[in-house]
């Protein structure tokens, strides 16, 4: 199993007027957590998008238990708990708060497609070689 960790600080105008950091931008931080993720394959989103490869968001599901307020920090755990065999691939996150509490978990589901065609492709060779070290 792949698994990451990073912590953001809750920004200001990241918050509602309930001064919760508000519930859209934890797709954002999500995508934190799968950017830094990819960096521990030793590649990043633009290098994979450099060879040929895209990948966007098919699905996006979280469950909200406790809400983050403006200067939390916060870490995401972010895991790849299987190696893909088709064109899609999901990454499981979970946010904890500076007291180690769940805020929140939910999953990323990415296609895999060819830049080239457009269409839906498996990851090639090169991705999954890195994969593979952390099965």
């Amino acid at each position: 199993m792949l698994v990451s960790e990073i912590k953001i600080r809750v920004r200001y105008g990241e918050t509602d007027q309930m001064g919760y950091a508000y519930y859209g931008i934890y797709a954002q931080y999500y995508e934190v957590g799968r950017v830094e993720t990819m960096r521990t394959l030793g590649f990043s989103y633009k290098d994979v998008e450099n060879k040929g490869i895209m990948m966007p968001v098919l699905e996006y599901n979280i469950k909200y238990k406790k809400p983050a307020y403006y200067d939390d920090e916060l870490t995401l755990v972010t895991k790849l708990t299987e190696i893909p065999g088709g064109v899609k691939l999901t990454f499981a996150t979970a946010c904890y708060n500076q007291n180690k509490e769940l805020l929140n978990s939910g999953f990323v589901t990415l296609a895999i497609i060819d830049k080239n065609t457009n269409k839906p492709c498996r990851l090639p060779d090169w991705f999954l070689d890195e994969l593979k070290k952390f099965f």
